[in-house]
């Protein structure tokens, strides 16, 4: 099978940040694994590229690379909203309509929305530029507080920490949990975060070292295959329902109910992917109980069922 080819799309001054987002996820072979991805950078003008801290890059690539790019990723535009030349715009026009995914990461969605692949579409970017993107294209439907957004054939995400998630989550679509997984450990970063989980503007202040909900996660996911109910969880984190409910919004953006869903989907996904465990018997691992409730929360979260998922994506 030839790699999924992603190629980057660059700009000065280009965040290496930014950058590094989709070159960790894509370009990098996990241990032990074959590689699924082929990765390369391109710009308008090849040559040395300017970069946000002060040193150049070298670009040895035109917009010509777009037209093998089965994946484009354009990782930030400095300043967000500056006029994106005509070249580029028809060159990801071009790549969109012979079927490349076109991803944005923070403010590359000024970039899309520039091309006119986001007319009527729901959008997000950082929480910084939302107002300026609603502002200037009132024909995208943007989307302050998610970490990303992903139409299948173009996607967009906030800060850079969710570009980071939408790759991951690309990974998911692409090739399955288990895959993605080993990517994010390596990066020692958590497999998943769901795209719509908030961004973290609003939060007044830090949550204090002592009410971190770290070591209440790792007990949980530990335990899948037993009832976990927020009484449980607060009784284990030594904390009252409601109190345990406030952390999981103000830190995850999310409820407990709906954080152990997602840790249980993801669960089931890896052993639907690496075993060949009947339904019943994954739904009883991770703590579903009956294959026809996990049939019935993939359907409605995953949008299929898990023998469709583990014809896709069984390694066994």
């Amino acid at each position: 099978m030839n790699p999924h080819r992603v190629v980057a799309l660059l700009n000065p001054p280009q965040s290496p940040f930014e950058l590094a987002c989709a070159a960790e996820v894509f370009g990098r072979v996990p241990q032990d694994a074959t590689a699924r991805y082929s990765f390369r950078i391109c710009a308008e003008t090849p040559g040395p590229l300017r970069t946000t801290v002060g040193y150049a890059m070298l670009v040895d690539a035109g917009l010509t690379a777009l037209q093998e790019a089965d994946t484009v990723v354009i990782p930030g535009w400095q300043p967000p909203g500056a006029p994106v030349p005509t070249t580029v715009t028809e060159a990801l026009q071009a790549a969109h309509q012979r079927g490349a995914r076109i991803v944005a990461i923070c403010t590359g969605a000024f970039v899309l929305a520039q091309a006119g692949l986001l007319d009527g579409r729901r959008a997000t970017t950082h929480w910084r530029d939302t107002a300026q993107l609603a502002a200037a294209f009132p024909e995208v439907q943007v989307d302050q507080d998610v970490l990303f957004v992903d139409h299948g054939d173009v996607a967009t995400s906030a800060g850079t920490g969710a570009g980071i998630d939408l790759c991951l989550h690309l990974v998911r679509s692409d090739h399955g949990a288990a895959y993605a997984a080993q990517i994010a450990r390596h990066m020692v970063l958590p497999p998943q975060r769901e795209g719509s989980q908030l961004q973290y503007a609003a939060q007044p202040a830090p949550a204090r070292t002592d009410e971190s909900l770290a070591p209440l996660l790792e007990w949980a996911t530990s335990r899948l295959d037993t009832p976990l109910t927020l009484a449980r969880l607060a009784e284990h984190a030594g904390l009252s329902s409601r109190t345990l409910a406030r952390r999981f919004t103000e830190q995850l953006g999310t409820s407990p109910g709906q954080w152990m869903l997602a840790q249980r989907l993801d669960a089931a996904r890896v052993l639907l992917e690496q075993t060949d465990l009947p339904v019943e018997a994954i739904a009883t691992r991770v703590g579903l109980a009956s294959a026809v409730n996990l049939r019935r929360r993939f359907r409605a979260h995953l949008g299929t069922t898990p023998g469709a998922y583990r014809r896709i994506f069984s390694e066994t």
